[in-house]
């Protein structure tokens, strides 16, 4: 038998995120992966209207001042060595996960690493030529270059089978979690409807910049357990080292062209990380949950 056609008969069954009603969240991204009419466009807004708009809103309202781009650049990076500093969720899950808890957080990441940067398109031509070649050098390396065996999606599909699970979308679209859903779905908001693309600029830096070190957990993790699929994770750990030089580099052509509203960066990166870090922790302590072994 194959090792994509073998089963994990161990890992529970996913509770659905609500019971009575598809997750607001959910149905927020079936649309986002959807050709849009204008009334499901107008069921779009105001979805985002209620969650997103407000949310980056109170960030505006609150954030550090941030004058320039070398203030951004020294307030992200303080984000970035805090959360380098590490957390007890990421511990657990790089030292003592089992392969059943760490299969569950991979089933519950399956729709990013299943379509990752395909919602990322739509803010190319709000960015200046410059930019936009930086952030196309980015998408470039998501896609392997053309070479469907170096594609992180394929990475991931890869993993998917090792670990006994579905390796198309449509597969974990009952399994995954609020949370989860809301880090897919802002970066739609992000590319797309944003009154401001340097709140995609900032976020996406964050996440570049932010990846290498978050990644480290499930590569251990992958080491320890003897999972033999992880090059998803370790690929990741050098080449966003790259990436984020050249969203930095995107963001300076962005400042050049337009001007800049470094505050608007700060904002996206904090969002980005809140969001994050929520779908992180909550996945591995469902993942604890169902498997019996919750945090005392």
């Amino acid at each position: 038998m194959s090792v994509a056609a073998k089963t994990v008969e161990t890992v529970p069954a996913a509770r659905p995120a609500r019971t009575e009603a598809e997750s607001v969240h959910r149905e927020l991204f079936r649309h986002n992966r959807s050709v849009l009419d204008s009334h499901l466009l107008a069921r779009v807004e105001e979805i985002e209207r209620d969650w997103i708009v407000p949310l980056v809103a109170s960030l505006d309202s609150t954030g550090e001042p941030v004058p320039d781009r070398a203030a951004w650049q020294r307030l992200l990076d303080g984000l970035l060595a805090d959360e380098r500093a590490g957390s007890p969720t990421g511990d657990y899950l790089a030292d003592h996960a089992t392969r059943e808890e760490f299969t569950l957080v991979v089933r519950e990441f399956a729709l990013d690493g299943l379509t990752e940067a395909q919602n990322f398109f739509p803010a190319v031509p709000r960015l200046p030529i410059k930019a936009q070649m930086a952030v196309m050098r980015v998408l470039i390396d998501e896609f392997g270059c053309g070479n469907l065996q170096q594609a992180h999606s394929q990475l991931y599909r890869l993993l998917l089978a090792e670990l006994g699970l579905p390796q198309e979308p449509e597969g974990f679209l009952d399994t995954t979690a609020d949370e989860t859903f809301q880090f897919l779905n802002v970066f739609y908001w992000l590319t797309q409807r944003a009154p401001h693309v340097e709140y995609f600029l900032g976020a996406l830096a964050y996440l570049e910049a932010s990846i290498p070190d978050a990644f480290t957990h499930q590569a251990r993790a992958c080491e320890r357990l003897g999972i033999r699929q992880g090059r998803y994770y370790t690929e990741h750990l050098h080449i966003d080292t790259f990436h984020m030089q050249e969203m930095q580099l995107a963001i300076k052509e962005y400042e050049t062209a337009y001007g800049l509203d470094p505050a608007r960066l700060w904002t996206g990166a904090r969002l980005l990380s809140a969001l994050i870090g929520d779908a992180f922790d909550a996945a591995v302590a469902r993942a604890r949950e169902l498997t019996g072994r919750a945090a005392a």
